[in-house]
């Protein structure tokens, strides 16, 4: 199973930006797959959850109204979509597959991750 996030890059406060993470390997029919942020010297933090099987998405508080978090199922592929950023939303962000299909915050039972794609934010 492998994860490839794209679409991060350095944008001004108030701009927006588009992940994608697409995964290859296997069906994701019965998982979950999840957005994490870590950044410098910070624990990583959940910023949103899709599940594959029903239509259900979860999203950290920090990010609610300001993120959406889709999926094609066709292309494997989960995107967020980031409007207006904040300098706080600096970070590099990770999508994760939860085989379980849990949708969880908590990072622990998601067991495939991706590299990471950096994400910053000026004031």
């Amino acid at each position: 199973v492998q994860l490839v996030e794209s679409g991060g890059g350095l944008v001004q406060a108030g701009a927006s930006l588009r992940l994608s993470c697409v995964a290859s390997g296997r069906s994701f029919s019965y998982s979950a797959i999840g957005w994490f942020r870590q950044a410098p010297g910070k624990e990583r933090e959940f910023v949103a959850a899709i599940r594959w099987s029903v239509d259900r998405r979860d999203y950290a508080d920090s990010v609610k109204g300001r993120f959406t978090i889709s999926r094609d199922n066709a292309k494997n592929t989960v995107y967020l979509q980031m409007n207006g950023l904040k300098p706080e939303d600096t970070a590099v962000y990770y999508c994760a597959a939860d085989s379980w299909g849990s949708g969880s915050s908590d990072p622990s039972p998601y067991n495939y991750w991706g590299q990471g794609t950096q994400v910053t934010v000026t004031s």
